[in-house]
């Protein structure tokens, strides 16, 4: 029987819920096709051999597939379906996950598969060994593995270039599709992030460090089974754009109000 079902209101910004889990996994998804169902029951199967306690939120972004149904058959009451009414960008999917999470860490992996969920397991390792603010997906790091067409190299190379020279984040790559983050990381960024496409990431680690968090590690990757690129020219104007709007909003409008110290250790 499938856990629980809700519907998405865009643009809550209330606070999270109280921290009950050690982590809570976030699978936005869009007309991600019938293998949506495999892909929660493979991230459900590696969380349950960690031991720890954990949710998988998997946060439909206004599929029109019929993907969701393919979650029917999920037999774990720690899975949950959230619907955005319509389509509204990978940022606010992620961001309706994490509003409704109880980790005391807060993901999300990427729901076509191209990411392999086992990954999570190394994840949740290096975050229960470290406690860092956040474990990040890197193609950049030596021991990853990635196959992916050159154009799909490319692009991805001149826009952690870009990121670099606009942002100096002591991150190689922002945008990998998996991601823990420390609850009190989120707690203090999400009420000003704005972003609801792909650059929602690049937001997340700029703000993470505008309130003094800066503890992020990088893990490797495989990336290669499918890699269905999605790239075309728009989908990199939209991020260009996106890029340059956090810039204008950080450095000119300083619309992400002042920089705040990191909270003191409890």
């Amino acid at each position: 029987m499938f856990g629980r079902s809700s519907v998405a209101v865009p643009g809550d910004r209330g606070g999270l819920p109280a921290a009950e889990l050690d982590l809570t996994v976030v699978m936005p998804f869009f007309n991600p096709g019938p293998q949506l169902g495999a892909t929660v029951r493979d991230v459900v199967a590696v969380l349950r051999s960690t031991g720890a306690t954990f949710e998988v939120l998997a946060v439909s972004d206004g599929s029109t597939d019929g993907s969701e149904a393919t979650l029917r058959d999920t037999e774990d009451s720690g899975v949950e379906l959230v619907v955005l009414p319509e389509h509204a960008g990978k940022g606010m999917a992620v961001r309706a996950g994490f509003a409704r999470g109880r980790g005391r860490y807060l993901g999300f992996i990427d729901a076509d598969g191209d990411v392999p969920p086992d990954l999570l397991a190394d994840f949740l390792a290096i975050a229960k060994a470290q406690q860092p603010d956040g474990v990040l997906g890197s193609k950049r790091h030596p021991e990853s593995e990635v196959v992916y067409p050159p154009a799909r190299r490319l692009y991805s190379w001149g826009y952690q270039q870009l990121v670099r020279s606009l942002f100096r984040l002591k991150v190689r790559d922002t945008q990998a599709g998996i991601k823990l983050v420390r609850r009190d990381v989120l707690e203090a960024v999400l009420p000003w992030m704005v972003e609801q496409g792909f650059a929602f990431d690049l937001e997340l680690l700029v703000l993470a460090r505008r309130h003094g968090f800066e503890d992020f590690v990088e893990a490797p990757v495989r990336i290669g089974r499918r890699f269905r690129s999605t790239i075309s020219a728009f989908v990199v104007l939209e991020m260009l754009r996106d890029t340059f709007a956090i810039w204008w909003r950080l450095h000119v409008r300083h619309g992400y109000g002042p920089e705040t110290p990191r909270p003191p250790a409890t």
